[in-house]
């Protein structure tokens, strides 16, 4: 791997470090180079702070004091996506790099959001800075795949995600049963604190009874999306206890109590799953995990409403019970987390 590619994959490493913080903004990482060494880097701040150019220029300042505009003048930019053009929490981030007039700036990918779209690089070429596209494109498109996903398709990137046993079987009817081991079930709770809503249906809320929260890793509990048309959860189910905001979407009312938010839908079975996701776009929700039970996932899957499918495959067998869902998609990864076969698909 050549040099640029290199600082443009840290620059990626670094993207990866706001997970679970930035939404709806995107994960971009900035890296600033002068004479081949890294004298600068940084990455998004939790959503309303700074971004990642702003990070790393700042890093330079603090390092190299009154010799830091000197050397930024002398520097390559990297970074994972075009620079913000526009005023939002915070000010642009290409006017800041056009002042700095650094040698050349490297972007990945260019910014689908329409108020940067192209002018971000705009800008930087207007102040006579030389910009490469292109890259690690491919590799910064999947980093924010749920970004992308949000602006260009007015949803949130949809997550299926269930553990089956070896004969293909996601649980019984009407009981509790674990099948996937304890490294899947701590790595499930990783995926939750890096996405921003988590939905189950009515029976996997009565008969599971989950809190949906993230107590077997760190971060930010997601929101927490329940399918409950006639209201049947019991109030002192874990689903709406206090440690995550929850959202039920129903056929009877709408109301807010606390951390818990009821909305109705009329015609509830209409077009179900595109209500929601259009529900939860506007909610600036940029990703969602669906966990079950297998008609809420079968429900999203016959819609095409779904993106990546993670499927935990263990060694047990049932013999009888509920059917693993039915999807075709296409595999990306497969590795074993202990004893299970981990595989990733993509529709």
């Amino acid at each position: 791997m050549d040099m640029h590619r290199q600082y443009m994959q840290r620059c990626l490493d670094l993207a990866l470090l706001g997970a679970g913080s930035v939404s709806p903004n995107p994960m971009v990482g900035a890296v600033i180079v002068v004479n081949d060494e890294i004298i600068g880097e940084g990455y998004t701040s939790p959503y309303g702070g700074p971004h990642a150019e702003v990070n790393a220029v700042q890093q330079v300042m603090d390092r190299y004091g009154e010799e830091a505009r000197a050397l930024l003048a002398r520097s390559f930019f990297y970074v994972s996506l075009e620079p913000c053009a526009h005023y939002g929490k915070t000010p642009p981030c290409a006017n800041m790099i056009a002042d700095l007039k650094p040698l050349k700036v490297y972007v990945a990918c260019l910014d689908p959001f329409s108020k940067v779209d192209g002018k971000g690089v705009g800008i930087l070429r207007a102040a006579g800075i030389e910009v490469e596209i292109g890259l690690l494109e491919k590799e910064a498109i999947w980093l924010n795949r749920r970004f992308f996903t949000r602006i260009g398709q007015y949803r949130p990137y949809v997550i299926l995600k269930w553990a089956q046993t070896k004969d293909g079987f996601i649980g019984k009817a009407d009981e509790q049963i674990w099948i996937s081991n304890a490294a899947s079930q701590q790595l499930t709770h990783r995926w939750r604190a890096e996405e921003d809503a988590i939905l189950v249906g009515t029976n996997t809320a009565l008969i599971d009874n989950p809190s949906l929260t993230v107590r077997h890793w760190h971060g930010k509990h997601p929101i927490r999306i329940l399918l409950d048309k006639d209201l049947v959860i019991p109030a002192d189910a874990n689903i709406f206890d206090e440690q995550a905001n929850t959202i039920v979407f129903n056929a009877k009312k709408t109301d807010w109590q606390a951390n818990v938010k009821y909305i109705e839908l009329e015609n509830y079975g209409l077009y179900l799953p595109q209500n929601i996701l259009y529900q939860l776009y506007l909610m600036d929700i940029q990703s969602i995990i669906i966990e079950g039970g297998r008609a809420t996932l079968q429900l999203f899957i016959d819609a095409g409403l779904w993106d990546e499918a993670r499927v935990f495959e263990s060694e047990t067998q049932l013999l009888s019970g509920v059917a693993a869902p039915s999807f075709s998609g296409k595999v990306v990864e497969s590795k074993q987390i202990s004893n299970d076969l981990l595989t990733t698909y993509v529709k």
